[in-house]
């Protein structure tokens, strides 16, 4: 449990589904994976109790992303199956979307339970224990077939009954199951974007042994309509962090880092200011750049010698920053970061203002140069991104070295022949390039 289409759009588009009714989704549009033996047994146990008229429902996000979800949910010892499915039978004004339990006894397997979901998508399942209460709990979120609208409930199944407790059932823009307190325990996270005037905010739940919610809020820094990237990573010297990317603006992102100590969340950013501080474009998202266990967070800045030029010519460079053990932002290193090809090259501490990058537009290559106060000097380094396997085997044959490949995409490197002839020091080897690349599947 411990440590976030277009294809979607054009389907429901031309199968001429809109709005939040209930309905077809994308998963009566696709043809359905093939069952396990064990999965056949539970179809036809889940069948002959509620008919052949329906239709399987898939998780769309989380670790559990079948329609079966085989587990110990009561704690008894035996796993039981958790099967979501979709009538096609159903009541005009009867939400199809059901939930259903079945039990093995005797070997065979039968329902025991069914009962309406909310919602008419079933976005994501947890199944964990909260806090030191050793109930286990069943946390399914929900939402509308826009998926705009999410709803979060936590069940208990318990003498063959699945119950809601009156206490939790939420709308949601992010739910999931940490030990954020790094006591041994898990804890309930809830993000919650900003609303009309209301402001987006962070929840977290556990559970004492008595079964009562311990509950903490912390509203966030900015009014984020959106969470694009939520990460986990070392915050000071022992906390874990929750570092959340949000829209803060028409294609801009930024960072609120949130952390728990002694039951209550905290924030690092003390005030709106400080968080606004780390914006930059969307997809410029949090990471562990140097593998050191703590996220940095990425700042773009315009890279030398292009300060005066048009703000479409500019080039510019990421300084990633980490929160330090006074939790203050310094930085860590500087990079040449490329969203579009997935790729960060990191900075020998020696290039810190002293290297460039310049566009090769013929070649279409990110070239690394030396710089000083007269301007763009000799090159260190070229970076190429093939789309091809016969791109890239030509690059390779003229002295380029392969750092990367997915599929028919690859990232190479060419140092040229003199790059460590000066006495700059700015000289790089082929195992300083190697060490300098992070990739971004």
């Amino acid at each position: 449990m411990k440590k976030t289409s277009l294809l979607l759009t054009a389907v429901l588009t031309a199968s001429g589904l809109s709005g939040c009714t209930f309905g077809a989704s994308i998963d009566t549009l696709m043809a359905p994976p093939k069952l396990s033996v064990e999965q056949e047994q539970i179809y036809s146990a889940l069948t002959t109790a509620h008919g052949t008229a329906i239709s399987l429902k898939y998780p769309k996000t989380g670790k559990y992303l079948s329609a079966f979800i085989v587990e110990d949910i009561d704690g008894d010892g035996g796993n039981e199956a958790l099967v979501f499915y979709e009538r096609k039978d159903h009541a005009a004004d009867e939400n199809p979307l059901r939930i259903n339990i079945l039990d093995k006894k005797n070997g065979e397997w039968s329902s025991v339970w069914d009962d309406a979901a909310e919602g008419s998508e079933i976005e994501k399942v947890i199944i964990s224990k909260l806090g030191s209460n050793d109930r286990i709990n069943l946390i399914i979120g929900t939402s509308m077939i826009n998926r705009s609208e999410k709803n979060v409930s936590i069940y208990n199944y318990a003498d063959g009954k699945l119950t809601k407790p009156p206490t939790f059932s939420a709308s949601y823009s992010f739910i999931d199951v940490q030990d954020l307190d790094m006591d041994n325990e898990y804890e309930f996270l809830r993000l919650a974007k900003s609303v009309n005037d209301a402001p987006a905010f962070a929840e977290v739940y556990e559970l004492d042994d008595k079964g009562k919610y311990l509950k903490t809020i912390l509203e966030l820094s900015g009014k984020f309509s959106e969470f694009e990237n939520i990460s986990y990573g070392k915050v000071g010297d022992s906390e874990m962090g929750i570092y959340i990317d949000a829209l803060s603006g028409a294609g801009s992102i930024q960072t609120d880092v949130l952390y728990m100590k002694d039951g209550i969340l905290k924030k690092i950013f003390e005030n709106s200011e400080q968080s606004e501080s780390t914006v930059r474009p969307a997809g410029c998202t949090c990471f562990d750049v140097d593998g050191d266990g703590s996220l940095e967070i990425p700042k773009q800045v315009i890279a030398p010698s292009y300060e005066a030029s048009a703000v479409g010519e500019q080039l510019k460079l990421t300084e990633w920053k980490r929160i330090n053990s006074n939790y203050e932002l310094e930085q860590q290193c500087t990079s040449y970061y490329s969203l579009n090809d997935g790729y960060i090259f990191v900075f020998p501490e020696r290039w810190k203002d002293r290297v460039t990058v310049k566009r090769d537009v013929v070649n279409d290559e990110i070239v690394f140069c030396a710089y000083d106060e007269e301007g763009i000097g000799r090159e260190l380094l070229r970076i190429f991104c093939a789309e091809d396997q016969p791109s890239r085997e030509d690059r390779i044959s003229g002295g380029y070295m392969l750092m990367h490949s997915k599929g028919d995409s690859s990232c190479l490197a060419y140092i040229p022949a003199n790059s460590g002839t000066d006495d700059d020091g700015l000289g790089l080897t082929p195992a300083e390039a190697a060490i300098g690349f992070r990739f971004r599947d």
